[in-house]
């Protein structure tokens, strides 16, 4: 028998939004805008949510459309971290 290792791949969400919020050290509040359906009518509406995500170099600003990832969790509510703008 051979002696194999298996690596589970790590699937991560992924979001992208707009950043809300700077005003906290190392943390920016984005809000994500998610288009949505009525069952019985079909029609069309927008849901937002609000994550907070870690920043570490507090390099993004109000109105940065930014992307970001689930991680390990850094603090009580942020489990987000920025991989681009």
């Amino acid at each position: 028998m051979e002696n194999k290792k298996e690596v589970k791949k790590v699937i991560r969400k992924k979001f992208s939004g707009v950043v809300v919020s700077d005003k906290s050290d190392k943390t920016v509040l984005v809000s994500v805008d998610i288009t949505k359906i009525n069952k019985k009518y079909q029609k069309r509406y927008i849901s937002s949510k609000k994550y907070k995500v870690h920043d570490e170099e507090n390099k993004f600003k109000i109105g940065d459309k930014v992307s970001f990832v689930e991680c390990r969790p850094i603090s009580k509510d942020k489990k987000w971290r920025v991989i681009y703008s």
